[in-house]
Protein backbone atom coordinates (compact mmCIF):
# COMPACT_ATOMS: atom_id res chain seq x y z
CA UNK A 1 0.00 0.00 0.00
CA UNK A 2 1.29 3.47 -0.94
CA UNK A 3 1.95 5.83 1.92
CA UNK A 4 1.82 9.66 2.00
CA UNK A 5 4.61 11.57 3.69
CA UNK A 6 4.04 15.30 4.30
CA UNK A 7 6.78 17.53 2.95
CA UNK A 8 6.14 20.27 5.51
CA UNK A 9 7.01 19.63 9.14
CA UNK A 10 4.57 20.84 11.77
CA UNK A 11 7.43 21.71 14.08
CA UNK A 12 9.31 23.71 11.48
CA UNK A 13 6.93 24.87 8.80
CA UNK A 14 8.52 26.07 5.60
CA UNK A 15 7.08 27.23 2.35
CA UNK A 16 8.47 27.30 -1.11
CA UNK A 17 8.25 31.11 -1.24
CA UNK A 18 9.91 31.96 2.03
CA UNK A 19 12.20 29.06 2.78
CA UNK A 20 12.99 30.35 6.26
CA UNK A 21 10.00 29.07 8.23
CA UNK A 22 8.46 32.52 8.78
CA UNK A 23 5.07 33.70 7.62
CA UNK A 24 5.40 36.55 5.12
CA UNK A 25 4.54 39.87 6.72
CA UNK A 26 1.29 41.64 5.92
CA UNK A 27 1.75 45.08 4.48
CA UNK A 28 -0.58 47.99 5.22
CA UNK A 29 -2.33 49.45 2.29
CA UNK A 30 -0.71 52.75 1.42
CA UNK A 31 -3.98 54.61 0.82
CA UNK A 32 -5.46 53.49 4.15
CA UNK A 33 -2.34 54.51 6.03
CA UNK A 34 -2.21 57.88 4.29
CA UNK A 35 -5.88 58.53 4.97
CA UNK A 36 -5.46 57.66 8.64
CA UNK A 37 -2.42 59.91 8.97
CA UNK A 38 -4.31 62.73 7.26
CA UNK A 39 -7.20 62.38 9.74
CA UNK A 40 -4.80 62.53 12.68
CA UNK A 41 -3.14 65.68 11.35
CA UNK A 42 -6.51 67.29 10.68
CA UNK A 43 -7.76 66.57 14.20
CA UNK A 44 -4.60 68.02 15.71
CA UNK A 45 -4.88 71.16 13.58
CA UNK A 46 -8.52 71.64 14.54
CA UNK A 47 -7.69 71.13 18.21
CA UNK A 48 -5.04 73.83 17.96
CA UNK A 49 -7.62 76.10 16.32
CA UNK A 50 -10.08 75.52 19.16
CA UNK A 51 -7.41 76.46 21.70
CA UNK A 52 -6.64 79.66 19.81
CA UNK A 53 -10.30 80.58 19.40
CA UNK A 54 -10.87 80.08 23.11
CA UNK A 55 -8.47 82.92 23.83
CA UNK A 56 -10.22 85.17 21.31
CA UNK A 57 -13.61 84.36 22.83
CA UNK A 58 -12.36 85.28 26.28
CA UNK A 59 -11.06 88.62 24.99
CA UNK A 60 -14.36 89.61 23.42
CA UNK A 61 -16.36 88.37 26.40
CA UNK A 62 -14.35 90.70 28.61
CA UNK A 63 -14.87 93.57 26.16
CA UNK A 64 -18.61 92.87 26.01
CA UNK A 65 -18.89 92.80 29.80
CA UNK A 66 -17.01 96.09 30.08
CA UNK A 67 -19.24 97.58 27.38
CA UNK A 68 -22.43 96.67 29.21
CA UNK A 69 -21.18 97.69 32.67
CA UNK A 70 -19.72 101.01 31.50
CA UNK A 71 -23.06 102.14 30.12
CA UNK A 72 -24.53 102.46 33.61
CA UNK A 73 -21.53 103.98 35.34
CA UNK A 74 -21.48 107.75 35.93
CA UNK A 75 -18.37 109.90 35.59
CA UNK A 76 -17.08 112.38 38.14
CA UNK A 77 -16.48 115.90 36.87
CA UNK A 78 -13.22 117.01 38.54
CA UNK A 79 -14.15 120.69 38.26
CA UNK A 80 -17.55 120.53 39.93
CA UNK A 81 -17.28 117.19 41.80
CA UNK A 82 -20.61 116.21 40.28
CA UNK A 83 -21.45 112.82 38.84
CA UNK A 84 -22.90 112.92 35.34
CA UNK A 85 -23.83 110.39 32.70
CA UNK A 86 -21.43 110.56 29.74
CA UNK A 87 -22.65 107.60 27.72
CA UNK A 88 -24.16 108.72 24.42
CA UNK A 89 -25.45 106.26 21.79
CA UNK A 90 -23.31 106.23 18.66
CA UNK A 91 -25.28 106.13 15.38
CA UNK A 92 -23.68 103.34 13.41
CA UNK A 93 -23.05 104.01 9.71
CA UNK A 94 -25.32 102.14 7.31
CA UNK A 95 -22.18 101.07 5.52
CA UNK A 96 -21.71 98.45 8.23
CA UNK A 97 -24.71 96.55 6.84
CA UNK A 98 -23.03 96.35 3.45
CA UNK A 99 -19.81 95.23 5.12
CA UNK A 100 -21.75 92.52 6.95
CA UNK A 101 -23.19 91.24 3.68
CA UNK A 102 -19.71 91.18 2.12
CA UNK A 103 -18.31 89.20 5.06
CA UNK A 104 -21.17 86.68 4.99
CA UNK A 105 -20.64 86.14 1.26
CA UNK A 106 -16.93 85.64 1.89
CA UNK A 107 -17.83 83.00 4.48
CA UNK A 108 -19.78 81.17 1.78
CA UNK A 109 -16.90 81.32 -0.70
CA UNK A 110 -14.53 80.19 2.05
CA UNK A 111 -16.69 77.12 2.68
CA UNK A 112 -16.64 76.30 -1.03
CA UNK A 113 -12.85 76.62 -1.04
CA UNK A 114 -12.57 74.42 2.05
CA UNK A 115 -14.67 71.65 0.53
CA UNK A 116 -12.83 71.96 -2.77
CA UNK A 117 -9.46 71.51 -1.04
CA UNK A 118 -10.75 68.50 0.91
CA UNK A 119 -12.04 66.95 -2.30
CA UNK A 120 -8.72 67.43 -4.07
CA UNK A 121 -6.87 65.86 -1.14
CA UNK A 122 -9.12 62.81 -1.36
CA UNK A 123 -8.67 62.50 -5.12
CA UNK A 124 -4.91 62.99 -4.94
CA UNK A 125 -4.52 59.37 -3.85
CA UNK A 126 -6.04 58.19 -7.13
CA UNK A 127 -3.20 59.56 -9.19
CA UNK A 128 -0.99 56.55 -8.46
CA UNK A 129 -3.72 54.04 -9.33
CA UNK A 130 -3.11 52.50 -12.79
CA UNK A 131 -5.70 53.39 -15.36
CA UNK A 132 -7.04 56.39 -13.40
CA UNK A 133 -6.26 59.91 -14.42
CA UNK A 134 -7.60 63.23 -13.24
CA UNK A 135 -8.07 66.09 -15.65
CA UNK A 136 -9.86 68.65 -13.51
CA UNK A 137 -11.29 71.63 -15.29
CA UNK A 138 -10.03 75.06 -14.43
CA UNK A 139 -12.30 76.31 -11.68
CA UNK A 140 -12.78 79.69 -10.11
CA UNK A 141 -10.34 80.17 -7.28
CA UNK A 142 -12.72 80.54 -4.37
CA UNK A 143 -9.75 81.04 -2.10
CA UNK A 144 -8.66 84.13 -4.01
CA UNK A 145 -12.23 85.42 -4.10
CA UNK A 146 -12.43 85.07 -0.33
CA UNK A 147 -9.26 87.13 0.05
CA UNK A 148 -10.71 89.87 -2.16
CA UNK A 149 -13.94 89.94 -0.17
CA UNK A 150 -12.04 89.96 3.12
CA UNK A 151 -9.94 92.93 2.03
CA UNK A 152 -13.10 94.63 0.79
CA UNK A 153 -14.63 94.19 4.23
CA UNK A 154 -11.59 95.73 5.91
CA UNK A 155 -11.65 98.63 3.45
CA UNK A 156 -15.35 99.11 4.20
CA UNK A 157 -14.63 99.17 7.92
CA UNK A 158 -12.06 101.90 7.38
CA UNK A 159 -14.63 103.91 5.42
CA UNK A 160 -17.13 103.42 8.24
CA UNK A 161 -14.56 104.82 10.68
CA UNK A 162 -14.15 107.82 8.40
CA UNK A 163 -17.91 108.38 8.46
CA UNK A 164 -17.94 108.21 12.26
CA UNK A 165 -15.14 110.76 12.44
CA UNK A 166 -16.96 113.03 9.99
CA UNK A 167 -20.00 112.89 12.28
CA UNK A 168 -17.90 114.01 15.26
CA UNK A 169 -17.42 110.61 16.89
CA UNK A 170 -13.70 110.07 17.43
CA UNK A 171 -11.89 107.49 19.52
CA UNK A 172 -11.67 109.80 22.53
CA UNK A 173 -14.95 111.65 22.04
CA UNK A 174 -16.86 109.55 24.58
CA UNK A 175 -16.70 106.11 26.20
CA UNK A 176 -19.37 104.83 23.82
CA UNK A 177 -17.43 105.85 20.71
CA UNK A 178 -14.24 104.42 22.22
CA UNK A 179 -15.91 101.03 22.57
CA UNK A 180 -17.13 101.17 18.97
CA UNK A 181 -13.61 101.69 17.70
CA UNK A 182 -12.21 99.12 20.13
CA UNK A 183 -14.61 96.31 19.23
CA UNK A 184 -14.57 96.87 15.48
CA UNK A 185 -10.80 97.45 15.47
CA UNK A 186 -10.01 94.27 17.39
CA UNK A 187 -12.23 92.29 15.05
CA UNK A 188 -10.49 93.83 12.05
CA UNK A 189 -7.07 92.86 13.41
CA UNK A 190 -8.13 89.24 13.89
CA UNK A 191 -9.79 89.14 10.46
CA UNK A 192 -6.60 90.47 8.87
CA UNK A 193 -4.82 87.51 10.45
CA UNK A 194 -7.26 85.27 8.55
CA UNK A 195 -6.43 87.11 5.32
CA UNK A 196 -2.72 86.45 5.91
CA UNK A 197 -3.50 82.76 6.48
CA UNK A 198 -5.46 82.66 3.22
CA UNK A 199 -2.59 84.28 1.33
CA UNK A 200 -0.22 81.71 2.81
CA UNK A 201 -2.49 78.88 1.71
CA UNK A 202 -2.74 80.39 -1.76
CA UNK A 203 1.05 80.62 -1.99
CA UNK A 204 1.32 76.98 -0.93
CA UNK A 205 -1.08 76.05 -3.73
CA UNK A 206 1.00 77.96 -6.31
CA UNK A 207 4.15 76.24 -5.06
CA UNK A 208 2.54 72.81 -5.65
CA UNK A 209 2.54 71.77 -2.01
CA UNK A 210 1.01 68.37 -1.16
CA UNK A 211 -2.75 68.34 -1.44
CA UNK A 212 -3.25 66.98 2.07
CA UNK A 213 -1.17 69.74 3.68
CA UNK A 214 -3.02 72.35 1.64
CA UNK A 215 -6.38 70.85 2.63
CA UNK A 216 -5.49 71.03 6.32
CA UNK A 217 -4.39 74.66 6.04
CA UNK A 218 -7.55 75.65 4.16
CA UNK A 219 -9.77 73.67 6.53
CA UNK A 220 -8.42 75.36 9.66
CA UNK A 221 -8.46 78.79 8.01
CA UNK A 222 -12.01 78.16 6.82
CA UNK A 223 -13.35 77.44 10.30
CA UNK A 224 -11.46 80.46 11.61
CA UNK A 225 -13.07 82.59 8.90
CA UNK A 226 -16.55 81.32 9.77
CA UNK A 227 -15.89 82.21 13.40
CA UNK A 228 -14.86 85.73 12.39
CA UNK A 229 -18.11 86.15 10.45
CA UNK A 230 -20.16 84.95 13.42
CA UNK A 231 -18.16 87.20 15.76
CA UNK A 232 -18.81 90.24 13.59
CA UNK A 233 -22.57 89.62 13.58
CA UNK A 234 -22.42 89.36 17.37
CA UNK A 235 -20.47 92.64 17.66
CA UNK A 236 -22.87 94.43 15.34
CA UNK A 237 -25.89 93.25 17.35
CA UNK A 238 -24.16 94.26 20.59
CA UNK A 239 -23.50 97.79 19.35
CA UNK A 240 -26.90 98.20 17.77
CA UNK A 241 -29.29 96.73 20.31
CA UNK A 242 -27.57 96.74 23.71
CA UNK A 243 -28.13 100.24 25.14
Amino acid sequence: MASYTPTVSLDDPRTSTGGNGHIPPRHHDGDDFGSSFFDVRLRRARLGLVVGLTGIVMIFISFSSAYVVRQGLPTLDPRTDVLFHDWFPVPLPRLLLINTAVLLISSLTMEIARRQAARKAALAQLVSVPGVSMHAKEEVSWLALTVVLGLSFLAGQWMAWRQLAASGFYVASSPSSSFVYLLTGMHGVHLFGGVVALLTAGAASLLRRPADSLAIAVDVTGWYWHFMAFLWVYILCLLEFVH
